[in-house]
Order: structure tokens, then C-alpha cells, then sequence
């Protein structure tokens, strides 16, 4: 698949079969995700794949954002000691975040190419996500990717590009 084709073609998926994802695919998922650029290539993203359904539903409980039943949730942690250690504030509060999201980008991306719908989700209670999974204080969820087969396909909204890409300097359009 091509680049261009993935990334146009991913869709936030909500509803998905029940089905199991083979565990060869989701290692090929994960190392999408870290091979993710990083600020400074500090690394510090953990990351904690949950297929089973009991723990499934317990993190659903705190995670309102979690629609459907996915087969599998990836659990974006940051290291948040180690990433001030390795990049001070700005490593901590700023780069470990844009971290997290190259690093979920790639991961959706990878599964969009093994036939795996995904969806990020922010909605969720980060302490009660951290209690469930026995996270230390300083590993802190920052992002949820639920995983699944599509039992949906939603249709791509539109994209302007002459609104929002300009050449050289900003132009207003519309009102903007």
C-alpha cells in the first residue's frame, strides 16, 4: 500500500467485529509506533497492548471516549521522569506529548495496512487508567488507540486545501 493511499483511506473506526487480532499483526503495529521520530530521539514512550475483553471493559469504564468494542487497546504512555531527564520541561511537557502523537499516527496508520480499524481516543480518566493497569506515577497515559476489525465504513470528510495551505504567507479566505 502506498503512503498516500493509508493516509487518506484511515478512518476513525467505532464499531468493529468480534474478532481477536493475531498477535503477529498487533507486534507489527507496536513497531510502527516506535520507529516514530521523537524530540531529541529521547524514546520515552511506553506502550501496554490490552486484548483482553474483561480489561477492556474495565478501562470502557473510565474511558468514555471508547466507543464500540474494540479487539484490542493500545495504552500510550509517556515516561515523564525520564523525558524531563532527558529534555528538561520542555521535553517533559511539550515533546513527550507531539511524542505520543507521531507515535499513535504511525501505529494507525500500520493497522489501516493489516485491514485494523482504529480510532484515538483523549476521553478517558488517566488516573483510573493508571490505577487498572498498576502504572507507576511517573508512566502516565496519554493517549488510548482502540484496535479492531471494521464492522463500519465511514465516509472521509471533505478537505480544503485552499483554505488551510498557503504558499509564502497566510491569505484570508472565507472570514478566516
Amino acid at each position: 500500500m502506498r503512503v498516500f493511499e493509508a493516509i487518506k483511506g484511515r478512518r476513525s473506526i467505532r464499531k468493529f467485529e468480534n474478532r481477536s487480532i493475531e498477535k503477529k499483526i498487533l507486534q507489527k503495529v507496536m513497531e510502527a509506533g516506535i520507529w516514530a521520530p521523537t524530540g531529541g530521539n529521547a524514546q520515552t514512550w511506553v506502550f501496554i497492548i490490552i486484548t483482553d475483553r474483561n480489561r477492556i471493559q474495565k478501562i470502557k469504564a473510565v474511558s468514555p471516549g471508547i466507543l464500540g468494542i474494540p479487539s484490542a487497546l493500545i495504552v500510550v504512555c509517556q515516561d515523564k521522569e525520564l523525558a524531563y531527564k532527558k529534555g528538561g520541561e520542555l521535553g517533559r511537557d511539550v515533546l513527550s506529548i507531539i511524542d505520543v502523537a507521531m507515535a499513535s499516527q504511525n501505529i494507525m496508520l500500520q493497522a489501516y495496512n493489516e485491514k485494523i480499524g482504529s480510532c484515538p481516543v483523549l476521553s478517558f480518566h488517566k488516573k483510573g487508567v493508571q490505577a487498572l493497569l498498576n502504572l507507576p506515577e511517573g508512566i502516565v497515559p496519554e493517549l488510548l488507540v482502540s484496535l479492531g476489525y471494521p464492522a463500519e465504513s465511514p465516509k472521509p470528510p471533505k478537505r480544503k486545501f485552499e483554505e488551510v495551505c498557503f504558499f509564502e504567507e497566510y491569505k484570508s479566505t472565507n472570514g478566516r
